[in-house]
């Protein structure tokens, strides 16, 4: 029978954080080279028909991409942290040691588990806004090498902003406010210049409400001013234009583009103006899940490697199992996510859904292998 230990020592404790820490770098630092390989040669493949992108231009956009892609694949690295954490201690027989010394479960998880915290936090509150400006920067670059054109459109807090080539000049529209009631898009307190090739002001528009149309922005009383000419009012003005409601919706910014900071407020900007806001708020759910499912992978990972009884072959059965449930539940979070948008699935459902369920096989496995 094993002696009880009652509390595990703290020099103990710093190195079993210690060895996760390094087997994490480790993981880290080759999973991140094998991600900038493939992102470098996909987007060599999709950028080299562009005379003017060099390679230069291909590195900076998968540089920006990176900690986005890091962040997506950070469980499945946090699990084969762990599991390499745990089979270098089997190797050199410290794990042994441990367990015959009657270290339980427990007290060889908590250290990890701490380090594991505290990764995630970062990861959430830190390096996720990097991350997201940094991906922002990236669609950006994306949208004007692959998908260059003369409309430039942005909705958001600040309304709508609508800049559109007309010949050799150009119109900039502004919509302090916009609802969308049923197909109808309804734009307040708009402001529209006209400019010509050089940015010189031609006239500008002011109106208190208008419409989008097929074809046109329709505005209501609205003043046309021009320099030194008298202003002159319009009961209507049809402003032609490209943008559809389509559009519009599709310029919404992407909710990997924004930080868990900024994503509450976007949030109650879509709702108050009559957008859906699931693919924001189900992203907003899994980040803030993302923290425990970085735990529950340090749970299933000890279940596959905690045994000291296990020889030769039998690690790596061990490893490709763990490396097999881990592509599981990777899946199985893709796939919640994709039922939470399409409004299958409850949106909290869908997000923590992956988290609750690796957990508690996790917890559940532990629990029987060490009290059962």
């Amino acid at each position: 029978m094993r002696p009880a230990v009652k509390r595990l020592s703290s020099t103990l404790s710093v190195y079993l954080a210690r060895q996760f820490l390094v087997s994490f770098v480790i993981v880290l630092g080759v999973i991140v080279g094998l991600v900038m390989l493939f992102d470098t040669v996909e987007l060599l493949k999709r950028l080299i028909a562009i005379d003017d992108v060099g390679l230069g231009t291909v590195l900076t956009m998968v540089l920006l991409k990176l900690p986005h892609t890091a962040q997506d694949t950070l469980p499945f690295i946090v699990m084969v942290a762990m599991m390499f954490a745990l089979f270098r201690m089997i190797r050199s027989h410290e794990l042994v040691v441990m367990r015959s010394a009657g270290v339980s479960v427990w007290q060889l998880l908590g250290p990890p588990l701490a380090v594991v915290g505290v990764i995630g936090m970062v990861n959430l509150f830190i390096v996720n806004p990097v991350a997201a400006n940094l991906y922002e920067t990236y669609q950006r670059m994306e949208g004007m090498l692959l998908r260059g054109t003369d409309t430039a459109l942005n909705v958001g807090e600040s309304g709508l902003w609508l800049r559109e080539a007309q010949g050799s000049a150009a119109a900039v529209v502004h919509a302090a406010k916009l609802r969308h009631e049923d197909d109808r898009l309804l734009l307040f307190k708009i402001s529209i210049f006209d400019i010509d090739a050089q940015e010189n002001l031609i006239r500008r528009f002011e109106a208190e409400d208008g419409e989008l149309v097929k074809g046109a922005i329709k505005l209501h009383e609205v003043w046309e001013m021009a320099p030194e000419r008298p202003s002159i009012f319009h009961k209507e003005f049809l402003l032609p234009t490209r943008i559809t409601l389509g559009k519009i919706q599709e310029s919404f910014a992407s909710p990997e583009s924004m930080s868990v900071w900024d994503l509450p407020r976007f949030i109650r900007f879509q709702v108050s103006s009559g957008f859906s806001a699931v693919p924001h708020r189900i992203y907003f759910q899994s980040l803030l899940a993302s923290p425990f499912m970085l735990l529950a992978m340090v749970l299933v990972a000890a279940s596959f490697y905690l045994s000291t009884h296990a020889r030769g072959a039998a690690w790596v059965t061990r490893g490709v199992a763990g490396l097999g449930t881990g592509f599981l539940f990777y899946f199985f979070n893709r796939f919640t996510y994709t039922l939470g948008l399409s409004s299958t699935l409850p949106l909290f459902l869908a997000a923590w859904a992956p988290t609750t369920v690796a957990s508690l096989l996790g917890l559940a496995y532990l629990l029987h292998r060490e009290d059962g």
